[in-house]
């Protein structure tokens, strides 16, 4: 019998899931997602074979789990960010800094997107969890259309485009450009949204 990690069967199996998810990305920091097993992540997480299918039914499910749990705490970590921001364009602004700052898997995992490799279904469960984040942005945008801030637009379209801005493809690694590349983007998006800049 395997041995129990944890102080009860709950804790263990939760811990077991954090060790694979910790090992998936990981691995997508080096590695295509084409390109990784399922003994590939066992053999990083320091598993067996047969606990990976405990959790999990094959690759793609086991990425959708770290994403659900990467977007959960995001979403709350964005959340605790905006909680005493009330004017929208410093909400527009905690949003992009926050979003810029993210070094999700889905943004830095090599070889080809990840759209050209997943199968339609968990496409369309990943772009269930996209839009949890988009909510928030969604309701910025409105607080600041309805306070005056922003000019009256087409939301949905420039959510995406908002978000396309601040992939964590675009963003530097060294602090410096990292910095730099940040206050760009929060310039650029703040004028492309209608909203006040201040001058440099």
């Amino acid at each position: 019998m395997p041995k129990i990690i944890g102080k009860s069967l709950h804790e263990h199996r939760r811990m077991t899931r954090h060790k694979l998810f910790a090992a998936l990305s990981t691995l997508m920091s080096d590695r295509g997602f084409d390109t990784i097993t399922l003994a590939d992540i066992a053999a990083a997480a320091g598993v067996g074979r047969t606990a990976v299918y405990n959790h999990f039914p094959d690759k793609e499910a086991l990425l959708l789990g770290l994403i659900t749990h990467e977007t959960e705490q995001y979403a709350q970590t964005l959340e605790r960010a905006l909680a005493d921001v009330t004017d929208p364009v410093e909400q527009l602004r905690t949003y992009i800094r926050q979003q810029a700052q993210l070094a999700r898997v889905f943004h830095l995992a090599p070889g080809p997107d990840l759209r050209s490799v997943l199968s339609r279904p968990t496409q369309a469960r990943l772009r269930e969890h996209a839009e949890i984040v988009e909510a928030i942005l969604k309701r910025i945008l409105r607080a600041g259309i309805e306070a005056g801030e922003f000019p009256d637009q087409d939301i949905e379209p420039t959510v995406q485009l908002v978000n396309a801005c601040l992939s964590g493809r675009l963003i530097p690694d060294e602090p410096g450009p990292r910095e730099r590349a940040i206050r760009a983007a929060e310039a650029f998006v703040l004028r492309a949204v209608g909203a006040p800049v201040a001058a440099a």
